[in-house]
C-alpha cells in the first residue's frame, strides 16, 4: 500500500520514549482484515486512504492511540457501539463512522465518519456519558493532523494524549 497521508507514522514505525527510554513499536492488522471492517462499517466501500493506512501500519498497535481494553480493531468497534446502546446514544449517529482510539473505559471515543468524501477525514469526539446534547465534537481535522500531532509530542518527551 502506497503511504501518501501517515507519512510522519510511516517514518516513526519503531521509537524510544524520551520519557521511559521504552521501545514503542507499532504492529499493522493485514489486508484482509481491513476489506473485512469496511465490508461491515462501510457497506463494502473503501475506508478513506488515511484511516487505511493508519490501520496498515498501526492497526494492531499504537503508541500514539489508544485501543482500550479491546483486543482487536472489531472489539473496538462493536465495544464503543455497545457503550452507545447503553447511554442512548445507539440511534443518534445515523452515518457510517469508524472508531480510531477509545478512552475512560470506552464510554468516549475519536472517531472519523466514512461518508465524507475526503481522503483525510476530519476527527470527531464522542463523549457519551458526559453531555446530553452536545456530545459529539470536532476535534482536529484532518486524521493525519491528528496522528502527527500525537507523534511530534510524543517524540519530544510529552504525552501524546
Amino acid at each position: 500500500m502506497e503511504i501518501k497521508y501517515m507519512k510522519v507514522l510511516n517514518d516513526n514505525l519503531s521509537v524510544t520514549a524520551a520519557y521511559t527510554g521504552v521501545k514503542e513499536v507499532v504492529s499493522p492488522i493485514s489486508v484482509e482484515e481491513i476489506i473485512a471492517l469496511e465490508n461491515k462499517y462501510n457497506g463494502g466501500r473503501l475506508f478513506p486512504a488515511a484511516l487505511r493506512e493508519l490501520l496498515f501500519l498501526a492497526g494492531g498497535y499504537c503508541y500514539v492511540l489508544d485501543y482500550g481494553m479491546n483486543d482487536s480493531q472489531e472489539q473496538m468497534q462493536q465495544s464503543s457501539r455497545k457503550y452507545m446502546t447503553v447511554f442512548g446514544r445507539n440511534r443518534v449517529i445515523a452515518r457510517p463512522f469508524y472508531v480510531i482510539d477509545v478512552y475512560n473505559t470506552g464510554d468516549q471515543f475519536v472517531f472519523v465518519y466514512l461518508d465524507e468524501g475526503k481522503d483525510d477525514p476530519d476527527v470527531y469526539e464522542a463523549l457519551i456519558g458526559y453531555r446530553l446534547n452536545d456530545w459529539i465534537h470536532l476535534v482536529k481535522s484532518p486524521l493525519s493532523a491528528l496522528i502527527d500531532g500525537r507523534i511530534k509530542r510524543f517524540l519530544s518527551g510529552g504525552n501524546p494524549f
